[in-house]
């Protein structure tokens, strides 16, 4: 049961999208680059990898006190996808992730989409949004320092967790 449903946003430039099985294939694409696992490790998923994924997450979490939150990020003038942002709810806590493909980093499209979830988040019951990042991916600690996240000194699997409190 998801108490938090991914709903679109519209940004500048952008539409974030609820994910939908039928985004793999495109996804797949905007994916396929092997310099996107450089901090997380893995490889690109195959069209047939990214459906049966998505057929998971869309169903939702099997424990109804955690949401499952999945945006495609869709660049309007291009007309195509570009990466997507994640958030999962566990009761007063949002933790974000996000993956902008290779040929579109550099232009802000991350930033743009991570603030407007990060914002859309930032409402009760959601009191702290956070995000763990690797200490040498130095454009992800840019995107959530835009998003108003700062690092702290927790560790989490070598990665540096970063959070944001929301208004009160």
């Amino acid at each position: 049961m998801t108490t938090h449903p991914a709903q679109a946003v519209r940004t500048g430039r952008l539409d974030l999208l609820p994910l939908r099985v039928e985004h793999a294939e495109e996804m797949a694409a905007v994916l396929s680059d092997p310099a996107l696992h450089t901090f997380t490790g893995g490889s690109p998923d195959t069209v047939a990898d990214l459906r049966a994924r998505y057929r998971r997450v869309t169903a939702g979490s099997p424990d109804p006190a955690v949401s499952w939150l999945n945006w495609v990020i869709r660049l309007r003038a291009e007309s195509c996808l570009t990466g997507y942002v994640q958030a999962t709810v566990t009761g007063p806590v949002a933790e974000i992730a996000w993956v902008v493909g290779t040929p579109w980093q550099g232009r802000g499209i991350a930033t743009e989409a991570v603030r407007a979830v990060a914002d859309r988040l930032a409402r009760p019951p959601v009191d702290t949004l956070i995000a763990h990042i690797h200490p040498d991916h130095h454009a992800s600690a840019a995107v959530a320092a835009a998003a108003g996240l700062l690092p702290t000194n927790t560790r989490q699997d070598g990665e540096i967790r970063w959070s944001r409190p929301t208004p009160t």
